[in-house]
């Protein structure tokens, strides 16, 4: 049993009823969410906390399995203690007289509260310490290449607690993915810390990234395809296309085919195609005589004369 749901009411956080539907608490998030996203209220950590608040009573409440134990945690329990960090968990059918109901009758939990204060020796002196904020915390998450365009949701355990990290589209190496409220818990009622995955993208065998959105792709071609010109076919990520290698072509230069790079809530970047001129090794007297008489005909070639060479 968690004990911060004993501490907190999810419902109230979000200002939704406790029958609410899951298109209700997902319609309450994101309104609040927006007004206190730390974006919108840069250097605010009344917001910040808020926000935090927000996402745990989200997350929670969001998942079916979570929210009725939830519910069944509320409905079955809670924790007293003394300003000595002793703790003692109190079932609610006892503290209110067993399930005949019987107990305190209109005191409210301010008497109930200062009679186990007294239970502990403390009575009505007993003072409330100040809510801490827990610290963040960081794990490691491991990527194929295809999940890192792609976006997926993977689940990382941190001190023995599943969580779920939501990677969005594109994201690339060495990047940080906040889960925010599943840090380290707070104290005394302040709110939870943040959750931050380090993302590690497994190398793909042929394409690379430039930036966020951009694919590499080294494509070898031949001499004569460098030198006369053609139209060649070149893998994509769903696929194959052509583009047009024009004639003269150097090594080393690099095509933009736009549309078939990687895909993210920013638009689709671009295929980024680097021209690689191969030399055969092994000519046949036939072709060697053919290169010797070509080169009889351009006497004043010099590639290097910029060199002053």
């Amino acid at each position: 049993m968690r004990k911060e749901w004993l501490e907190k009411d999810y419902y109230a956080t979000l200002g939704v009823s406790k029958d609410a539907s899951e298109k209700e608490i997902k319609k309450a998030f994101r309104k609040l969410a927006r007004e206190f996203h730390p974006d919108n209220n840069p250097n605010d950590a009344v917001a910040e906390a808020r926000f935090k608040e927000l996402n745990e009573a989200y997350e929670t409440l969001s998942d079916p399995e979570e929210r009725k134990e939830y519910d069944h945690v509320r409905e079955v329990g809670y924790f007293v203690g003394d300003p000595g960090g002793h703790q003692q968990y109190v079932r609610v059918e006892d503290l209110f007289g067993g399930a005949g109901g019987a107990g305190p009758a209109t005191g409210g939990f301010q008497d109930l509260f200062g009679g186990l204060g007294d239970l502990f020796g403390q009575g009505a002196r007993r003072q409330q310490p100040r809510p801490r904020a827990g610290r963040d915390l960081q794990t490691d998450l491991s990527l194929t290449f295809h999940e890192a365009l792609a976006g997926v949701t993977k689940t990382v355990n941190v001190n023995g607690r599943k969580v779920k990290v939501k990677v969005p589209q594109g994201i690339t190496d060495g990047a940080k993915v906040r889960v925010a409220g599943k840090g380290e818990p707070g104290a005394n009622g302040g709110p939870p810390g943040d959750l931050y995955a380090r993302i590690h993208v497994a190398p793909h065998p042929i394409f690379g990234r430039s930036g966020k959105r951009d694919l590499t792709l080294t494509v070898p071609v031949t001499f004569t395809e460098a030198a006369l010109g053609a139209v060649i076919e070149v893998p994509t990520l769903d696929g194959t296309t052509k583009i047009r290698i024009p004639a003269g072509t150097q090594s080393g230069t690099t095509m933009r085919v736009r549309g078939k790079g990687v895909t993210t809530s920013k638009g689709t970047g671009d295929l980024l195609v680097t021209i690689q001129v191969t030399v055969p090794k092994d000519l046949s007297p036939e072709q060697r005589k053919a290169l010797e008489d070509f080169k009889k005909t351009r006497p004043d070639d010099n590639p290097r004369e910029h060199l002053g060479v």
